[in-house]
């Protein structure tokens, strides 16, 4: 008898747990890229995984500098009293000053698109809490009870949850070169009735800006090495 209660105990936290919440699904895709057929999972530099594509045109020789689009949310979310407009305001000025804090590093920043430029833009899909899955210790069925039971009447910590879409261009011909789709968690709210501020994301801003910007030294140093082998193979 005790075996038949456990086994559900332990199949609906699980359930609960759910898979990874930092993975994008097909469903969560939000229509702001062109393609999302080509997408495949990747790691990135610090480890998250991570869904995009890279036209195998892509020569980061080409550009000399990057223009930055102001991000946006697509769709537009409606504020509440948890996420009030003016956290999501500073979201997305929080988002644009990482991308451009890390991005002006191998690249010089313009105000306008052009010539010899990587255009950048990025969307924010989605913002919102969510209730922390159950950790292992959680499982025990003691103390699976007390935590439907903090779920319920809303004192279990809430995950800050993040998602972005990203499209890079070449700005003369305005192609697509390359597109990303990744998600991620930042500081935790204590409760339902916390207000999530910028704060709360900062964390995954600052960790994608400095992803893309080691992406693009990878590029361009993997250039580097080509052109060097070539040379050095010359007659």
């Amino acid at each position: 008898m005790r075996k038949q209660l456990i086994v559900p105990l332990l199949s609906a936290s699980l359930l609960l747990s759910g898979c990874s919440q930092n993975k994008v699904s097909p469903k969560e895709y939000s229509g702001f890229l062109r393609n999302y057929d080509q997408l495949s999972e990747h790691k990135t530099a610090s480890g998250d995984a991570v869904l995009r594509w890279v036209s195998p045109k892509l020569r980061m020789e080409r550009y000399s500098q990057v223009y930055i689009a102001p991000s946006q949310f697509y769709p537009m979310p409606k504020a509440s009293t948890q996420i009030p407009a003016s956290t999501l305001q500073a979201v997305t000025r929080y988002y644009d000053a990482a991308l451009k804090r890390e991005l002006g590093k191998v690249l010089n920043l313009v105000e306008q698109p052009g010539p010899h430029t990587l255009i950048v833009r990025p969307a924010i899909t989605s913002v919102g809490a969510h209730t922390q899955a159950l950790h292992f210790y959680e499982y025990l069925p003691v103390t699976l009870v007390a935590a439907g039971v903090s779920s319920a009447v809303g004192i279990r910590d809430l995950d800050s949850v993040i998602a972005t879409e990203a499209a890079f261009l070449d700005g003369g011909s305005r192609a697509v070169v390359a597109e990303v789709v990744r998600k991620g968690t930042g500081l935790p709210l204590e409760n339902d009735d916390q207000v999530m501020t910028a704060d709360n994301l900062k964390v995954v801003l600052d960790g994608w800006a400095r992803d893309w910007r080691q992406a693009a030294e990878t590029l361009q140093a993997q250039k580097r090495g080509a052109v060097t082998g070539q040379t050095a193979k010359a007659p």
